[in-house]
């Protein structure tokens, strides 16, 4: 898919990275005509540490995008097995009349590049193995103009009137422009390895609430995460862990979580070092909104470079394809302005658009991760809500992002009052 040489090129929008978000926000730029470059560091396929769980509101994204999610490569969910302290319940995905009632899961190897030709296909160009070391800002103006990169040992320019940054946790861009992380939102670790094993789970995501560790006192606690097995083909899995909390949080050795978890499942689903096909790796997951403004000097951010990562279930696939598709439209809007600062009111909007959709159910979940990181409390969460079936309906609800604010159903409207009663991130 590499179709360009110059050291030098220009475009309407610059995408930097081919994840879910730059896929999505090249894609939907292309198709209303914009000229997009979208440059990725690595060379297409290549891994990215994940859960590969896309839930119905990622799934409607694919679907919009024209992505046919019928085929044997793809895992199709009903919804979530949860386990916690010896119960066990299947809860399918929550009926909203705007999303699919199903999941998918396929590898981030596979579904990147995917993605990756669904936006070449609809116009934008992809030059693979591009690393981005700067952005390019005008002297004058403040703004950012395009990008300096690398290709091996070469150094190219790009250039465009706007930047998407679709880079990542750490965001080159973001930070080179001084968008910090901010400490008082949630930030999560995630850890993940790939089995060949005989377990018979095919069509559910499953969740492991009970995880248990010792602090560096000795002292058994249960940290606010979850433990996944996701059935990603053939005999294939991700199994995986995460925790999430908010500041300084308790010290977590994941990669010792990880063993301690896996050493509770039955031994014959095989989870052990004979099945495994990698080694654990692990990622940062910065989640609700940590970077703000989304906007500024011509660069949007989208995906996890503004910690657009739900922070209940670390689940980043569904925002970030989302966001990508508002950067777009955006963009979009801003182009048709008949002056410049009618374009840069547009574009200042963006910040507005991501709370209005985000805002005030990640105020939600960082108060919930805030309470959840105190071990009782998550202990009796594990232990509890399981056995309750209103408790544990409304938690998945909660917990998925699920709900319908015009639906009479109860918990809905619950759900709907408690994003009301909160600010925006």
């Amino acid at each position: 898919m590499d179709d360009l040489s110059p050291h030098h090129d220009s475009a309407d929008v610059i995408v930097v990275g081919a994840g879910p978000a730059g896929c999505s926000a090249a894609y939907h730029l292309a198709r209303e005509g914009h000229d997009v470059l979208l440059l990725e560091k690595a060379t297409l396929p290549r891994d990215k540490i994940c859960g590969d769980g896309l839930t119905p509101r990622a799934v409607k994204e694919l679907v919009d995008m024209g992505v046919d999610v019928s085929g044997d490569d793809w895992v199709r969910t009903k919804g979530l097995r949860a386990h916690g302290s010896g119960t066990t319940v299947e809860m399918p995905w929550p009926v909203v009349a705007s999303y699919p009632d199903y999941g998918l899961v396929r590898a981030r190897t596979d579904f990147d590049h995917l993605l990756a030709r669904t936006a070449v296909a609809a116009g934008a160009r992809l030059l693979e193995g591009t690393q981005v070391t700067e952005p390019l800002v005008d002297a004058a103006t403040g703004r950012v103009t395009g990008v300096t990169a690398r290709r091996g040992d070469t150094a190219y320019t790009y250039r465009a009137p706007l930047v998407v940054a679709a880079d990542g946790a750490s965001s080159r861009l973001a930070v080179a422009l001084g968008l910090e992380q901010r400490r008082d939102r949630p930030m999560g670790v995630a850890v993940r390895r790939y089995y060949t094993a005989p377990h018979r789970n095919r069509d559910h995501l499953e969740a492991w609430l009970d995880l248990e560790t010792r602090d560096s006192r000795g002292r058994t606690y249960m940290p606010f995460g979850y433990g996944w097995v996701f059935p990603v083909g053939a005999d294939a899995f991700n199994v995986g862990l995460g925790t999430f909390h908010i500041g300084r949080g308790p010290e977590v050795n994941h990669r010792q979580l990880f063993r301690e978890w896996i050493a509770r499942l039955p031994s014959a689903w095989g989870f052990d070092e004979d099945h495994a096909t990698t080694a654990l790796r692990g990622a940062p997951l910065p989640a609700g909104l940590t970077r703000r403004p989304q906007y500024t000097r011509g660069l949007l951010l989208t995906g996890d470079a503004g910690g657009m990562i739900n922070p209940l279930s670390g689940e980043g696939i569904d925002y970030a394809m989302e966001s990508g598709r508002m950067t777009a439209e955006t963009v979009t809007r801003a182009v048709a302005q008949p002056t410049a600062r009618a374009r840069e009111e547009a574009l200042l909007r963006y910040p507005e658009a991501v709370r209005e959709a985000y805002g005030r159910y990640f105020t939600v979940g960082r108060l919930v991760v805030h309470a959840l990181n105190h071990p009782r409390v998550m202990k009796i969460v594990a232990t509890r809500s399981l056995q309750r079936p209103v408790l544990r309906r409304f938690v998945f609800k909660l917990w998925s992002n699920l709900t319908d604010p015009h639906s009479p159903d109860a918990l809905d409207r619950v759900i709907t009052a408690l994003q009301r009663a909160v600010p925006a991130a």
